[in-house]
């Protein structure tokens, strides 16, 4: 585990996937800074080229740089969006292990999560800075070493969605499309782990299908020990044929014969939670605890 935050520390902010808005990178500055942190700002953080931040070598450049700089204590990224995948396998693994550090991002910054835990099994955090309950809840992650228990929300989406028992393994994951995007291109192995999903709602239930049956097929489950339900947005309201996303994830995770449960803050929309991967986690019918991200 990375050593945790304090104040003082120097943190760089960088955009390995899409470009942020000169708000939202304002916004996370003085969030940062609030926490008594000095703030650096990547040399590409916000250039265009389409929907990317910027070339895939500058990008590259940024992400490497913050961890070749042992000055800088935690990588933080601007947004998700997409493009994070172009560049996971160009990170400089060597740098990573000599000086470990923590990203914070979710969304397309799984694929760096994924690549990162595959080649140096460091811990990170799927989390988010706008807000002040999410922001609260990652600045507890990085700067703080006690485990993080996250309780079931009995009004979220994927709360109805439980199947008994209990398990204890890594956890591992975060947005399920950019999992499946792992299949065959480095996924890390999940024997032994708990796995963390959550998606907004792109297109029909039919993409979810066939992202967790794919999962399924792919040999790539075996030995999973459990799995943690994020948030769905999307999908609230949303039915095919007499199905809803629930009905989708009972019937493609029940056949999984390990403990699942739903309900857990955490994902896109709205002030989410932040969460620790890597880490052992312990799953129950109504909580996940997992231990801290930092030392």
């Amino acid at each position: 585990m990375p050593p945790r935050i304090q104040p003082g520390d120097r943190v760089r902010l960088v955009s390995p996937a899409s470009w942020p808005t000169e708000e939202l990178l304002a916004d996370s500055v003085r969030t940062l800074e609030s926490w008594g942190l000095t703030v650096e700002i990547g040399e590409h953080a916000l250039d265009r080229h389409g929907y990317l931040a910027g070339l895939d070598e500058d990008r590259l450049a940024d992400l490497n740089d913050a961890y070749r700089d042992p000055g800088v204590r935690a990588v933080i990224a601007t947004r998700g969006g997409a493009g994070a995948y172009r560049i996971a396998d160009g990170i400089d693994f060597a740098a990573v292990r000599a000086d470990p550090k923590p990203l914070m991002g979710f969304s397309d910054i799984t694929n760096l999560h994924l690549a990162l835990w595959r080649h140096c099994r460091i811990a990170g955090i799927h989390g988010f800075l706008a807000g002040p309950r999410s922001a609260g809840s990652t600045r507890r992650l990085l700067c703080e070493t006690e485990p993080t228990t996250l309780h079931r929300d009995p009004a979220a989406l994927t709360a109805a969605i439980s199947f008994p028992g209990t398990a204890t393994g890594n956890l591992i994951g975060g947005h399920l499309g950019t999992v499946i995007g792992f299949i065959g291109a480095g996924l890390p192995s999940l024997d032994g782990a708990i796995l963390f999903l959550e998606a907004p709602r792109a297109i029909g239930l039919g993409q979810v299908d066939r992202q967790l049956t794919h999962l399924m097929r792919s040999g790539s489950l075996r030995g999973l020990r459990g799995v943690a339900l994020g948030r769905f947005p999307g999908f609230e309201d949303y039915t095919d044929r007499g199905w809803t996303v629930l009905d989708v994830l009972r019937d493609r995770l029940g056949a999984l014969d390990v403990p699942v449960i739903g309900g857990i803050d955490v994902g896109h929309g709205d002030s989410p939670l932040s969460l620790p991967l890597g880490p052992i986690a312990k799953l129950t019918a109504d909580t996940l605890t997992a231990g801290p991200a930092v030392r």
